[in-house]
């Protein structure tokens, strides 16, 4: 049935739960998973007055962000080998996180996303966006969302 799935995590409670689903589908299946995590650039403002941080310091910033996202995607990797599921851990640093789930699913020809989402609704989504949402709607590959 599906041959790669690509479960797309932050090392939140949230997400764990998606990776615990995408886990025992592929064992299910015998599928290998992508575990990924979208590491966002560290945000340069050029605008006057603003306060702008040493580059040792962003580069820091940015180690501890790779640090952390990679600690995230080794846990997958780590509980798959408790199913013998083959995972491959995956970090991307992009500003669009949507555009590198998708770019990645399609680079590692993953027949199948899966992700969760917190199904925040009216103001709350408009205000804090909805990178699932993004998902689904530009994604030529199925999506499957857990809440």
């Amino acid at each position: 049935m599906y041959k790669r799935i690509l479960v797309a995590t932050d090392g939140s409670k949230l997400s764990q739960m998606a990776v615990d689903h995408t886990l025992n589908l592929a064992d299910l299946t015998g599928a290998e998973v992508v575990a990924l995590k979208v590491i966002p650039r560290y945000p340069q403002t050029y605008f006057e007055g603003g306060v702008a941080l040493a580059a040792a310091e962003i580069a820091r910033i940015e180690k501890q962000w790779h640090d952390e996202a990679m600690t995230a995607v080794t846990a997958v990797k780590s509980a798959g080998q408790l199913l013998e599921v083959k995972v491959k851990p995956v970090t991307v640093k992009a500003d669009l996180v949507a555009e590198a789930i998708i770019a990645t699913a399609k680079r590692s020809k993953c027949d199948l996303i899966v992700m969760a989402s917190h199904g925040r609704r009216g103001i709350k989504r408009l205000l804090m966006g909805s990178e699932t949402q993004q998902v689904l709607t530009h994604s030529h590959v199925p999506v499957l969302v857990l809440r």
